[in-house]
């Protein structure tokens, strides 16, 4: 039985009756309130708005749940906003469990689920957008923001801070573990929606913590902690370098016993680890170590949560990304440095930083006690240490040479340790900010568009100094609108109370997370359809509207610079014009200069997307130029650390196509390149994309998993369209190795033949002809014949040289094997011959 099936009629659905109803649905699943949350839903069934700050594990989540009940039993709709999208689709689906799929909708940009549904999930800045542009009508009656010491995050907000603003219809429910003095936000909540405001707080953990401060080196520390039985352990790191260097340096200590590696290694069965990353990570966590990051490919992070979940990882080596709802059960959290660098400056931690990781110890229903532990830096612990050494002797202790921290260092101590232990979490700092969105939103709504802004400039949450700054650039981005004949101000109100109106229609998603979308659509009609390179610079527009990956654009610029300073030096260029020559080079951006110009003139006519810039790029296209799988790639720019962001990169350029670009513009090639990718993204790592598909049909219901298998969701040659292009890039790939002569290379692609084999056929090919080409057509499905053998389980295929003279004589023969290629997940080739037909 679900929630649904315990709301009371609506002539009996007064405060207590709902509570009574939730709490007897709450006893049935064995679950006793805390005195916390039984206050919380009293408040909220009550109709007060609640500032519920608790701390982890303390069940603020079954307190949402209540929320929702009480919205429906007031016939009202509710909204549940998180900070990332993954928290906003765990949550979709839990509460479609609780109250049936029927009745739970979700909407983050990229996918919109049962919009109309009087349960929504979606992310602030979508509540946000809802808020600016619908105001007081929107038909909201309860807003759930979980995680809303967000509210202080520099970039994002704004977006936690306008729903506040703007809809004083709403009851409110703000929830987070490390809120500190939130005065301000009680009072200003009662005034803006005439509702008692109640804070709910306890310092009293469900699972109360220990704190120790070690001088001890890590190794030690945590060969302690399994002895005294204090696993499983998350031990912090604030780089995810520093994360993998830990667990390569943990594997010389006896971390589970033969036993316990048998059970880790029966439940991880035939899981696929494809890549370099994922073969290190086979070994650590056959140790009973894990790694935990967000850089990491989600199947990895899955196999990580669901191995810690089974109790049998003793120890995970991790980031601080931890704070923000991650699900692994720890018993121990181990600090290896209360400071850490920012983006900008290397500082200490801050109270709320280090709440939110310590608050991590300890699981509710396991553990009677959590453990946080904190390392003395490394200078410190060694000097310790050769102090301890040198005994009470006098001279002995004065010709230890300490060891300095290094440069740029900033230190802690135990007194640093103990203060962040008790210090309150800073109070949150607004981040308000105006846009073209915002302004154009408020526009568009009834009434007296400047009044609306007056209030919402003057009555915000900034201090007044700012206030003025922001009140400065909202005229100059109107003024651009009149300008720009974008609106238009009337000398009569309209019959809507208007006194400015659009002259434009705005798209109904124009404010969320595919704001350029319609930019894409403009810019596909200046494309030559007849050029060879379509296909990709249709992917280019799409590429240049997608988010920047900067740590992936960072890896393609410093790659081409170190291959233009060999050319350089190669050159005989002096230093001094090589580094002034160097400022010029950067990651590669298909046809900028074609679409800023395009971008310029569209944004006159729309100038909301002045707020979200253009930004070309090429890595799908990369990938797809070089002929390189996932893994290659991965190689060829040293991204090992980076495997999640690619993917979700990949996925992301992979929906927006699908999404963006209209059937009447696409070719067979831009469809085998479409395929190419979903099929690519799928055989990585199918979680993302099958989330999102299981998004458009949430009334399937999720299998039961009783495994951490990754069999993927289809064989790779169940797809034969995408297996062709797969079979095509990894017959070009060779192509262009073959170009520039780079023979070890193709012999570790083709042992059996091997890089001799390699180097002698192609001497024969250039004493016949000058060059080997590697343009468009020597990529297209033309020169690549395929002879399709299923009694054998596999292809022949010829892969024909495209020459200078136009000849096509040479080429290579290769055979794919099937079932190891759905075994792969890729193009499995032996190559034959290299040799003129």
């Amino acid at each position: 039985m679900n929630l649904i099936d315990r709301l009371p009629p609506p002539d009996k659905a007064d405060p207590d009756t709902l509570f009574d109803r939730f709490q007897a649905w709450v006893s049935e699943r064995g679950i006793t309130l805390y005195p916390a949350q039984e206050e919380a839903l009293i408040e909220v069934v009550s109709g007060s708005n609640v500032i519920l700050a608790t701390p982890t594990g303390s069940g603020k989540s079954l307190v949402a749940a209540g929320a929702h009940f009480a919205a429906l039993g007031r016939d009202q709709v509710s909204f549940y906003t998180a900070p990332i999208k993954a928290l906003v689709s765990e949550k979709f689906f839990d509460l479609c469990e609780m109250f049936g799929s029927e009745n739970v909708g979700m909407m983050t940009g990229d996918a919109s689920v049962n919009a109309d549904a009087p349960i929504i999930c979606c992310t602030a800045e979508v509540l946000a957008s809802i808020a600016l542009r619908e105001g007081a009508d929107a038909d909201i009656g309860t807003v759930i923001m979980d995680e809303f010491h967000f509210y202080a995050e520099p970039d994002r907000g704004w977006a936690w801070q306008v729903p506040l603003l703007e809809l004083p219809q709403a009851q409110f429910l703000l929830m987070s573990a490390t809120l500190g003095d939130v005065s301000h936000f009680e009072k200003d909540l009662t005034r803006r929606t005439g509702r008692p405001t109640a804070v709910v707080t306890s310092a009293e953990r469900p699972v109360p913590l220990e704190y120790e401060y070690r001088t001890t080196p890590l190794h030690e520390t945590i060969e302690d902690l399994l002895k005294a039985d204090k696993a499983p352990i998350y031990v912090v790191h604030f780089t995810q370098a520093a994360a993998m260097d830990r667990a390569q340096a943990l594997m010389s200590v006896n971390v589970c016993t033969k036993e316990e590696k048998a059970e880790i290694a029966e439940m991880i069965g035939n899981f696929r680890f494809t890549t370099r990353f994922g073969r290190n990570l086979s070994r650590f966590v056959r140790h009973g170590i894990g790694v935990h990051h967000a850089g990491m490919l989600p199947k990895y992070r899955r196999l990580v949560e669901r191995l810690a979940q089974a109790g049998l990882l003793k120890v995970i080596c991790g980031t601080d990304t931890l704070g923000v709802g991650v699900n692994v059960p720890i018993r121990t959290v181990v600090f290896t440095a209360l400071s850490k660098f920012d983006g900008q400056r290397v500082r200490r931690l801050r109270a709320r930083e280090f709440h939110q990781i310590a608050g991590r110890a300890g699981r509710a229903g396991f553990d009677t006690i959590g453990y946080v532990v904190a390392q003395a830096p490394e200078h410190v612990i060694e000097n310790e240490r050769a102090l301890a050494k040198a005994g009470d002797d006098p001279k002995k202790r004065r010709k230890v040479v300490r060891k300095k921290p290094p440069e740029g260092f900033v230190s802690w101590n135990e007194d640093t340790f103990r203060k962040l232990q008790s210090a309150p979490p800073e109070p949150l700092q607004s981040r308000f900010k105006v846009t073209h969105a915002m302004l154009l939103s408020v526009i568009s709504r009834p009434g007296n568009p400047f009044q609306a802004m007056k209030k919402l400039l003057t009555d915000n949450h900034e201090p007044r100094e700012r206030q003025r700054k922001h009140i400065s650039h909202a005229i100059a981005i109107y003024r651009s609108l009149r300008d720009g004949g974008v609106v238009e101000q009337l000398e009569e109100p309209d019959e809507e109370g208007r006194y400015v109106r659009l002259t434009v229609d705005l798209q109904e998603d124009f404010a969320l997370n595919q704001p350029l979308s319609t930019f894409a659509l403009a810019a596909f009609e200046l494309l030559d359809r007849a050029s060879p390179t379509y296909a990709l610079d249709v992917l280019s527009v799409i590429e240049a509207t997608l988010d920047d990956p900067r740590q992936i654009l960072a890896a393609q610029e410093n790659k081409a610079r170190a291959e233009a300073i060999a050319q350089m030096k190669a050159d005989g260029l002096e230093y001094e014009e090589r580094m002034e020559r160097l400022q010029d080079v950067t990651y590669p951006k298909p046809l900028e200069e074609e679409l800023q110009a395009a971008y310029d003139i569209y944004r006159r006519g729309h100038p909301w997307v002045s707020d979200h810039p253009l930004s070309p790029k090429s890595i799908v296209r990369d990938m797809y130029e070089r002929a390189m799988t996932f893994v290659e790639y991965i190689g060829h720019y040293e991204l090992a650390r980076a495997e999640g962001l690619l993917l979700r990169y990949l996925s992301s350029a992979y929906k927006a196509l699908q999404q963006t670009v209209p059937e009447s513009i696409k070719t067979e090639e831009l469809i085998d390149l479409i395929e190419w990718l979903g099929e690519m993204v799928r055989q990585v790592d199918s979680s993302l994309l099958d989330e999102w598909e299981q998004l458009a049909n949430p009334t399937e219901p999720k299998e039961e998993e009783d495994t951490v298998a990754d069999a993927p969701a289809a064989k790779v040659t169940a797809n034969p369209r995408a297996f062709r292009v797969l079979v095509r890039n990894a017959m070009f790939r060779r192509v262009e190795l073959a170009a520039l002569e780079r023979y070890q290379e193709l012999g570790e692609l083709d042992p059996d033949f091997g890089a001799d084999g390699w180097e002698q056929a192609m001497e024969a090919y250039y004493a016949e002809h000058e060059e080997l080409l590697t343009g468009p057509d020597a990529r297209g499905p033309k020169l690549l014949l395929i002879e399709e053998a299923p009694a054998e389980a596999l292809w022949r295929v010829r892969q024909i040289f495209d020459d200078p003279a136009g000849d096509h004589d040479w080429g290579i023969s290769a055979e794919v094997d099937l079932a190891a290629s759905d075994e792969a997940g890729t193009a499995v080739i032996r190559v034959l011959s290299v040799d003129r037909m």
